[in-house]
């Protein structure tokens, strides 16, 4: 085999991938050809690394140079001047904002400087089709360990001394939830992986499957040593295509090198896992709903006790946890508790992926240690708001959490931390708000999601969301009345304390928390009729400030409906009966004299 002296990194996550880098890929790989430069130059697609915000995003080794944004026709530019002459291709560098300057290297960068990558750590520097990368890297080393010098009890207590917690939301300790089900007698026992991620704005377990599947796999199998599970079952959405596609690689490969199947590395114990596609259901993030899923009956939750440590999946003592979860378990063999134990916080330890969104300039995947304060997130590594605007809220949890404002800024990212401002971890999507949001249509954004994804098993979740729903409708559409925010204070209340699952249960917590934090803001809807975002067609009326207007047509020309009048170098006026509401022509005014309404 010919040497290779280099290799050129391209991401291949799904949000690259839908920005052109298979185009890219392809491009590249021609251009080596034309220079004969195929033989020892490499091109490499690999997983997700994380500045999604940036893609494409190329990396070069051993070099450690990283462009960004970079485009099929950039391909001959880098072939020729950085392969050929060695010199960097300074447009494609990352810009840092602050700083003004041109940086080569991603740890330079604001982005990643804060990062500790323990979960992703494979992600962006390994081929995930190809699991002889995996191995390289350590992988399977620490299932050897395992299965070679260790017994399921050791393992049970490894995870549990490590303090290792759920990522998927309930935040239950892994090595705790794994001894129950060691302990609970059976002869047939399973273990699950939750890959359904359904939080919106949520991409972080599909990112580790995307880029770097066997490190769930092997999580699995030492799982299914510890707990006593021959048999592991990954429910992965159906939405997730090239996740899917990836997994189903990756385990085909690991049966064809023996670490999946009979007798893995001589040890007598066996273990193997099928892929169940889930239809995308958020109430089979709750693990009964899962399980029965799995089993072909609809996702609907059960009542608890039992567990499904004692009875889960066909009623056997059944083991379910994320992609998150499962892809800090080899770190934790392969360098002990100890280590794992030393990052975070006395009650949370190790770190915590979330998927920085929104209002926000560096948008992407985040890994930090917990412990990390918010500001740190949104500032450091997220680089600030959009159009240096001011901040207004953040949303951690997704739907089941709630709105942080800036006087909890400060706060550092622990199970405990974020529950006791009225919010929640979850499983890490983390949407960022910008003072021109309406807190109002913010709650009616989730609650029109959790009252459409509840299961209806029980009355509370079933009708009490969607009553809930109807009154944001009214509000924002500026029918509302002062008694109709009581009512939904008192039916908020109501279905948090006897809703049967997780879903219900905490459904109300986006409308509890805006209601506390922003509740001018819904005496603005319902006493004044206003929205003060503009979010809210029915309240909102543009108008243009006659001082500041200049006559320059932009807003005409963009005005779907034509209902701006005014000639050239003349002050303009928005006919109120014809105007649909859009906000073109706010976008559109680079004088700031279209008024938000």
């Amino acid at each position: 085999m010919d040497k290779v002296r280099s290799h050129i990194m391209v991401c291949g996550g799904t949000g690259c991938i839908s920005s052109g880098s298979e185009e890219l890929i392809t491009a590249l790989n021609n251009e080596l050809v034309n220079a004969g430069y195929d033989k020892e130059i490499t091109v490499i697609k690999t997983g997700c690394f994380g500045f999604c915000g940036q893609g494409p995003i190329v990396k070069i080794h051993p070099d450690n140079v990283f462009y960004v944004q970079v485009k099929p026709e950039d391909a001959k530019e880098i072939i020729d001047e950085h392969i050929i002459k060695g010199r960097l291709v300074e447009r494609l560098l990352f810009e840092e904002p602050e700083e003004k300057k041109k940086l080569e290297k991603h740890d330079k960068m604001a982005f990643y400087k804060k990062q500790y990558r323990i979960a992703l750590r494979n992600c962006g520097l390994i081929d995930p089709e190809d699991i002889e990368e995996y191995i390289a890297f350590r992988g399977y080393e620490a299932l050897g360990t395992v299965l070679s010098e260790m017994n399921p009890t050791e393992v049970c207590i490894l995870i549990k001394d490590a303090g290792l917690r759920g990522r998927g939301g309930g935040g239950f300790p892994t090595g705790l939830k794994w001894e129950l089900t060691n302990k609970s007698p059976g002869d047939e026992k399973y273990i699950i992986c939750n890959a359904d991620e359904g939080d919106p704005g949520a991409f972080m377990d599909r990112s580790i499957l995307e880029g770097d599947p066997h490190s769930v796999i092997e999580a699995m199998a030492i799982g299914g040593f510890a707990t006593g599970a021959n048999t592991g079952i990954i429910y992965i959405r159906a939405e997730y295509p090239l996740a899917i596609k990836r997994l189903e690689n990756a385990l085909g490969q690991a049966r064809n090198y023996g670490l999946l199947g009979k007798n893995i590395f001589d040890s007598g114990f066996d273990f193997d896992i099928m892929v169940k596609l889930g239809a995308g259901a958020f109430v089979c993030g709750e693990e009964t709903a899962l399980i029965h899923s799995v089993e072909g009956s609809r996702g609907e939750p059960t009542k608890k006790p039992p567990f499904p440590s004692e009875a889960g999946y066909l009623g056997k003592p059944t083991t379910v946890n994320n992609v998150e979860t499962y892809a800090n378990i080899c770190p934790i063999i392969l360098n002990g508790p100890d280590w794992f134990s030393s990052i975070g916080t006395e009650t949370s330890k190790g770190t915590k992926v979330f998927a920085l969104a929104g209002n926000v300039n560096n948008v992407g995947l985040v890994e930090v240690p917990m412990g990390t304060t918010l500001r740190e997130i949104i500032y450091d590594i997220g680089g600030g708001i959009v159009g240096d605007k001011g901040f207004k809220a953040v949303q951690t949890g997704g739907p089941s959490g709630g709105v942080i404002t800036a006087k909890d800024l400060d706060t550092p990212i622990d199970y405990e931390s974020l529950k006791a401002i009225g919010s929640m971890m979850g499983s890490g999507g983390m949407i960022v708000m910008d003072d021109e949001t309406c807190m109002v249509n913010i709650a009616k954004f989730y609650l029109d999601f959790t009252q459409d994804e509840s299961c209806g098993k029980c009355t509370p979740c079933r009708i009490g969301t969607k009553r809930m729903y109807e009154i944001l409708e009214k509000i924002t559409d500026g029918k509302g009345t002062l008694e109709d925010l009581e009512n939904l204070d008192i039916l908020a209340r109501m279905i948090k304390d006897t809703a049967l699952c997780g879903l219900g249960q905490t459904a109300p917590n986006p409308v509890l928390s805006t209601l506390k934090y922003f509740k001018d803001e819904y005496i603005e809807h319902v006493v004044e009729g206003k929205c003060r975002a503009g979010e809210c067609k029915a309240l909102a009326k543009y108008s243009i400030n006659p001082e500041k207007c200049i006559g320059c047509t932009a807003c005409a020309k963009v005005c779907p409906v034509d209902c701006i009048e005014g000639k050239v170098k003349e002050v303009h006026i928005i006919d109120q009966d014809k105007c649909i509401k859009c906000g073109a022509c706010y976008d559109a005014c680079k004088f700031d004299a279209v008024i938000k309404p």
